[in-house]
């Protein structure tokens, strides 16, 4: 059963840019219309297949294999015969990192090609996967709903004994923010603890863990405590947050951050720690109105535009989506308008300053300083 792991992580370090690829930061040659395509083939089924021909008729043997091996595990899975459309074969190279076909994914992450399939089937590794991200097989009869917003505690008919309910109660509540997980913070055994603790690394948090695979009792008890049947789970002040999915949302959205604070773990940003925060979360920030893909002024589509044409990463924020930094960040840049170009944390400024920068040929040289 150590094959399984040590094989997911290899995949994960190999094609790590995978299900990290935002709206601003579009793999090269990959247009960010394409790029949405891609992941909106991804996300259409929990378990996507790309592959040459369709499951009832493989144009490769590595193709068929994959399928038999989706059929032998009981799983509903979806598929795009990628000799169909040459764009979204080559497109999805870049996007994954990954230059070959099939290619098999999980709730949107790569897990990798035939190889990788059959020796998690195999080991067994891949059964687990599905299991741990609430994928049933098509045969049963129970259907499992996820209720991130259960307090964790026993379930009815859970079947636990007084002995270890107590114990599971214990270690929820021994740290404020208490990870179950897969393996050490320092060494995860899976690719879904790994980025709850990237997470919680990012967001300055202590926390404790708990290696499940330590204990098999642990494991199999805290599923029907929490009514949660995979891993990692989360925990704040005995209440149960989620698993990856979940918190990975939760942090992208900003909510992670406010339960964090409005339970006390982490002290409350003020508006200029908050703006420093944002300034600085990507090298070339655009503060901007709209996103990237739907500006909704002409002078924020102007400078999308020029940033794009000369082929520089950049991350935006949507000043209309939040008063607060809309009107704080005036005050902070001493800047009234928008769109806000920042390199490093330092504005830039306007749209006419950096149409002239690209018009001058500076920039670039600007922003890469």
């Amino acid at each position: 059963m150590t094959a399984g792991p040590a094989i997911l992580e290899t995949v994960r370090e190999l094609a790590r840019d995978n299900g990290s690829v935002t709206e601003s930061k579009v793999p090269p040659g990959l247009s960010s219309a394409l790029q949405k395509k891609i992941q909106q083939l991804i996300d259409s089924n929990p378990i996507m297949l790309f592959m040459k021909g369709n499951p009832e008729e493989p144009r490769c043997g590595f193709s068929k294999k994959v399928v038999d091996i989706l059929k032998e595990e009981n799983v509903k899975f979806g598929s795009f015969d990628i000799l169909s459309d040459n764009e979204i074969r080559e497109g999805l190279k870049k996007f994954s990192n990954w230059p070959t076909f099939p290619q098999l994914y999980c709730k949107g992450d790569l897990l990798g090609g035939s190889d990788i399939a059959i020796a998690m089937h195999e080991s067994g590794e891949l059964k687990e996967v599905f299991r741990d991200h609430g994928i049933e097989s098509i045969v049963s009869d129970e259907v499992k709903i996820a209720r991130p917003d259960r307090k964790g505690g026993i379930t009815e008919n859970s079947g636990l004994s007084e002995a270890l309910a107590s114990r599971l109660k214990t270690l929820i509540n021994s740290s404020p923010v208490m990870l179950f997980m897969k393996g050490k913070p320092d060494e995860p055994k899976c690719g879904f603890s790994h980025k709850v603790v990237e997470i919680l690394r990012e967001e300055n948090v202590n926390f404790e863990s708990f290696d499940v695979l330590s204990d098999d009792e642990v494991r199999q008890g805290i599923k029907d405590y929490s009514n949660w049947s995979s891993f990692p789970q989360l925990y704040i002040k005995g209440e149960l947050v989620g698993g990856s999915d979940i918190v990975l949302q939760m942090q992208r959205s900003g909510e992670l951050r406010k339960v964090l604070e409005n339970k006390g773990i982490i002290k409350k940003d003020t508006i200029e720690d908050r703006l420093k925060k944002l300034t600085t979360s990507s090298p070339v920030m655009l503060f901007m109105k709209g996103t990237p893909d739907a500006p909704r002024c002409g002078f924020s589509s102007k400078v999308v535009n020029a940033l794009k044409e000369e082929g520089i990463d950049f991350g935006s924020f949507d000043i209309l989506t939040d008063e607060e930094v809309r009107r704080g960040l005036k005050v902070y840049s001493n800047w009234p308008t928008f769109p806000q170009l920042y390199y490093k944390g330092d504005l830039i400024g306007g749209c006419d300053i950096v149409l002239e920068l690209k018009n001058n040929g500076e920039l670039k040289a600007t922003l890469s300083e």
